[in-house]
């Protein structure tokens, strides 16, 4: 978002929005100074913006990927149910090994 609001004021977008007052255009110094502000000002409205919207997607995202998850696993066990009594001594195998691992590791 920064750099698209870097790029309109390189383009000269940024001369787009007049402030008025009673009816007469804020020139000279005090107009710059006012564009530089609402420059400075949207700058960080649009960092917030970017950080609410980097938690907003990660938490979502976590949501989505565990449903996702859950959903396959449903439809593994749907698909496949003759690989269960594979799967029973499998898992049984993956416990002995992790707790020789545990043993003799330490």
């Amino acid at each position: 978002m920064i750099a698209f609001l870097a790029l309109a004021v390189i383009l000269g977008a940024g001369n787009a929005v007049s402030v008025t007052v009673n009816g007469n255009e804020i020139t000279g110094p005090l107009g710059a100074f006012i564009g530089i502000w609402g420059f400075i000002f949207t700058l960080v409205i649009f960092f917030c913006v970017g950080i609410l919207l980097a938690f907003v997607l990660a938490g979502v995202g976590l949501i989505v990927l565990g449903a996702l998850a859950f959903v396959g696993i449903v439809i593994a066990a749907i698909a496949f149910p003759f690989l269960i009594p594979l799967l029973i001594p499998l898992f049984l195998v993956w416990v002995f090994c992790s707790l020789a691992f545990k043993l003799f590791l330490k």
